[in-house]
């Protein structure tokens, strides 16, 4: 998307008036509350990964329902004292991975809680944690799974998971409970954003080129998945306009952002065709809490890569 969304003198105050249904707030309570009284004990067992720097754990929290989610949690080897750690959300697609895969952040110091996508994980890694709960007829893909009611829809459950990760992290002897942040680009992003909506008191939140943002604007003008999943559905069913947009007022990461108050670092690539930058924008522009925008001009999806590594670790240092 050479530069076709917006003149960036526009795409910088883009700060849309996006719906909010009147009972959101209590929707997120209700849910996060019904689901709470289901948690257990996370059962946390030790891997050997022939890794000597780092010590790995297979993590089993509870989900949405009670359901059981996977994770892994890596933390720098021979520390004893707790650390500050870092909760990672996958992108589209995307599982947990290998126990292998080990985050720039466990490097530099933190512990890191990679949690799986339920239902995802077989697009580019792997993942280990099913979605059991069946929906309506829906496009192929996670987008329109459930769309019709706010109740049933898929992202309830994954930003349930994504919230009650970083309560089981809290939990851990091993990590400093009021040092807890998020992080993640595109899926990954959109779901940090609503868990510092959903949980204000997170550390901090690290937030790349966030996906699920905007999303009637995301839909009109994007030209890749996985917005176009929900073009395809509503070309199919043409009279749920109206019901599919009402969902997703509910789980629109750019107006959650309102409610956030931690710090939060965001990036955006100015070229990207699966993110538009006015929908970064949107979401940037409307978050509550002090936050920083690093742009890449010349970047799609991929935003800045490593550049942007070295920024966050540079950022979350200056936070401690």
């Amino acid at each position: 998307m050479p530069f076709t969304d917006m003149p960036r003198s526009e795409l910088v105050k883009y700060a849309p008036d996006l719906p909010w249904p009147e009972d959101l707030e209590e929707f997120w309570s209700a849910t996060l509350a019904d689901n709470r009284a289901l948690v257990e004990t996370p059962v946390i067992k030790r891997i050997d990964t022939g890794l000597t720097v780092v010590d790995s754990f297979d993590v089993t929290f509870s989900g949405f329902g009670g359901h059981p989610i996977r994770a892994w949690l890596h933390l720098p080897a021979k520390v004893d004292e707790p650390l500050a750690a870092v909760v990672v959300y996958a992108g589209y697609g995307g599982g947990r991975g290998l126990p292998l895969d080990v985050s720039v952040y466990t490097l530099a110091g933190y512990g890191c809680l990679h949690m799986d996508t339920r239902g995802q994980g077989s697009a580019w890694t792997v993942g280990d944690t099913p979605d059991p709960v069946g929906a309506a007829p829906t496009h192929p893909g996670f987008m329109t799974k459930g769309i019709l009611d706010p109740h049933a829809y898929y992202y309830r459950r994954v930003y349930t998971d994504a919230v009650l990760a970083v309560e089981a992290v809290r939990r851990l002897p091993m990590v400093r409970p009021d040092r807890v942040a998020v992080a993640g680009g595109s899926q990954g992003g959109g779901i940090s954003l609503a868990v510092a909506a959903l949980l204000p008191d997170v550390w901090a939140a690290i937030v790349d080129f966030p996906f699920l943002c905007d999303f009637r604007r995301a839909t009109e003008i994007a030209d890749c998945d996985p917005y176009l999943e929900i073009v395809r559905y509503l070309k199919i069913h043409r009279d749920h306009v109206a019901a599919v947009f009402s969902t997703l007022a509910y789980f629109d990461a750019a107006a959650l952002a309102t409610l956030a108050r931690a710090p939060a670092l965001f990036s955006c690539g100015l070229m990207d065709r699966i993110t538009p930058p006015s929908t970064v924008y949107a979401a940037f522009n409307r978050y509550g809490g002090d936050k920083e925008m690093i742009e890449y001009p010349f970047n799609d999806h991929e935003g800045g890569g490593g550049f942007q590594h070295l920024r966050q670790l540079r950022w979350l240092a200056s936070l401690m």
